[in-house]
């Protein structure tokens, strides 16, 4: 069962920025979330139903940190179509 604290953040980039015009938003998420559960939440913290969800599994990148190799952490991605009528206040840029 997934929560509000499952989403780690919105994520603000161009292309998110752009998308967000046309009624997508971004939501960074934990790994195990699904598109059920997402839609969970919006419904019981957000008060609507999202009209479609697409998910990308991000991989971490290999990196050098310090001169050592390292890893960057794996997260989900989800871009969720809001409803015309459906407003998030506290997720105004």
């Amino acid at each position: 069962m997934a929560d509000i604290t499952d989403i780690k953040s919105i994520l603000y980039t161009e292309k998110s920025l752009n998308l967000k015009e046309s009624g997508v938003l971004v939501v960074q998420t934990s790994s195990k979330v699904t598109k059920n559960q997402l839609k969970q939440v919006f419904r019981e913290y957000f008060g609507f139903i999202p009209l479609k969800i697409n998910s990308l599994k991000q991989e971490g990148k290999e990196k050098r940190f310090r001169g050592r190799l390292g890893q960057r952490s794996s997260f989900k991605k989800f871009y969720v179509k809001i409803p015309d009528d459906a407003k998030i206040d506290s997720l105004a840029v």
